[in-house]
């Protein structure tokens, strides 16, 4: 059996299946992770979510902004926005089952030797504490109260992590950790501003995986940056390289590190998120 997780789809199907086809995907007898961000922008969110949904019991994937973005139009706490390509996925005649699994599943994968999530983890946090605070929402989402936790969900506030923080703080700092972070202040405080190449960084802002204080977890698998591409070190695996921007889909084997790139068909938006 062999592991991949493959990072940002964002509805591109046809690169999706394309990249199956080139790692030899095999349902019996591998295993697939995916990073996130199923959905928008791209051409195809609703057969990227019948595709992941029918193959529940061989594919995991953790929620990502976009996904969060479905599920809070999908109960009215949002609106869609401009660039938004989500309509045929609300407007499915299967839209309630489809998004009654995906808010049901998590911020975060524990593996043996790898945590997958979208963004990535706060440096302060120890896995202990981010397994816990993803536990949290997870059980938020997934509960009967949802829409009213998807109703407060969305905000800036709080940037920074400390105990004793209240439950819904702590709940949205876990949310925009886990599905926004890119960089961090030197304090550790969040940064929603920059999303740019590293080499544009402003002074004083990190990426959240070389802060000096980051706790040590087991190395972690994430997307979301696709301005940072393809990003490969002894501890994070950084998979977005922006499929839904005409660049390429890509897919890590755990087991070895081994990586799988198809190109992507064309260029579907012009603006990162």
């Amino acid at each position: 059996m062999a592991r991949y997780v493959i990072g940002d789809v964002q509805g591109c199907f046809a690169e999706l299946q394309a990249l199956l086809e080139k790692i030899g995907y095999s349902a019996e007898l591998d295993r697939l992770y995916l990073v996130g961000d199923l959905v928008n922008r791209g051409p195809a969110s609703l057969d990227v979510l019948r595709w992941a949904y029918r193959e529940r019991h061989h594919v995991s994937t953790v929620l990502g902004n976009h996904d969060l973005h479905l599920l809070a139009c999908g109960t009215g706490t949002a609106k869609p926005k401009r660039g938004d390509t989500l309509d045929a996925v609300l407007q499915a005649d299967d839209a309630p089952v489809l998004l009654n699994w995906l808010r049901s599943q998590p911020l975060l994968i524990v593996l043996e030797d790898a945590l997958i999530v979208h963004a990535g983890i706060l440096p302060a946090w120890d896995e202990d504490t981010a397994i816990q605070l993803a536990d949290e929402v997870c059980a938020a989402l997934s509960g009967d109260n949802y829409h009213w936790f998807m109703s407060h969900m969305y905000g800036n506030q709080p940037r920074s992590w400390q105990e004793g923080l209240a439950p819904l703080d702590r709940m949205r700092l876990a949310v925009n950790v886990f599905t926004r972070m890119r960089m961090v202040e030197s304090d550790g405080a969040l940064d929603f501003k920059f999303k740019g190449e590293l080499v544009k960084a402003p002074a004083g802002l990190l990426p959240w995986f070389v802060h000096p204080a980051r706790v040590k977890t087991r190395r972690v698998v994430c997307g979301h940056w696709s301005a940072l591409g393809l990003f490969l070190d002894g501890n994070v695996l950084a998979l977005d390289t922006g499929c839904v921007w005409g660049g390429q889909l890509t897919a890590v084997r755990l087991d070895d590190g081994e990586i799988f790139q198809v190109p992507a068909l064309g260029a579907c938006a012009s603006l990162p998120d």
